[in-house]
């Protein structure tokens, strides 16, 4: 059956869009026999809830409490809790794995980086970049972003989305032969189906997951509620 991951969750700490604190997301992902997930709050240039006024590290420290939380409450109730955001380029989401807090506290001007000098900084560090639902759809949206060349993989599936984002995504990866993964984008409990990567044995931290996942090394599934 392998151990189920979420690697596409929102904290109410971090990100303002969300109804989940980082305890209620270890407790939601527990109750449904998932091994761990990854906390991938909005970034500053997303829908973040951290005041833009304060300094650079304080915003950081606030950034990472809905991940630090839920870090505590899996050492508690036995799951894996790692750590990433979701960069946004011009409305264009980007997951990033691999990267930790001291590197948030060492980069105070990515806020102002391009698409390439975000991708070029973050990949020469170890970073891998998921393009989360490409083909997102909402009134403040006037145009796609796809960086094809720059992205490690695509979402394919975002159990948050519409099946039309979906079905365009899984398009875009064909056509650039790009890793396929999918997720859930949890923000609330109330929902249809969860999107859950499955490996054969526990990861062991976020590098693990990274070449596993490069590796082809996981199946995926969607969870109905």
């Amino acid at each position: 059956m392998g151990y189920k991951y979420e690697i596409h969750s929102h904290t109410s700490q971090a990100s303002r869009c969300s109804r989940m604190s980082g305890l209620d997301l270890v407790k939601f992902y527990k109750n449904l026999g998932f091994a761990g997930l990854i906390v991938t709050d909005h970034f500053f240039t997303g829908n973040s809830s951290v005041p833009r006024e304060m300094p650079w590290e304080e915003r950081v420290d606030i950034f990472c409490s809905g991940y630090d939380e839920a870090y505590e409450a899996g050492q508690e109730y036995g799951m894996d809790v790692f750590f990433a955001w979701e960069f946004t380029y011009q409305n264009a989401d980007f997951l990033t794995y691999g990267l930790d807090k001291q590197w948030l506290y060492d980069h105070s001007d990515m806020e102002k980086w391009e698409a390439k000098e975000y991708f070029d900084i973050t990949h020469a560090d170890g970073a891998f970049i998921v393009h989360a639902h490409p083909f997102r759809q909402a009134a403040y949206i006037t145009g796609f972003h796809l960086f094809p060349e720059l992205t490690d993989a695509v979402e394919v599936i975002n159990s948050s989305m519409p099946d039309i984002v979906n079905e365009r995504a899984e398009w875009y990866a064909n056509e650039y032969n790009l890793l396929k993964i999918v997720g859930s984008d949890t923000h609330y409990k109330e929902r249809k189906y969860l999107s859950a990567m499955i490996y054969n044995t526990r990861l062991d931290n976020m590098q693990d997951f990274i070449e596993r996942t490069i590796n082809g090394e996981f199946t995926t599934e969607n969870i109905y509620l």
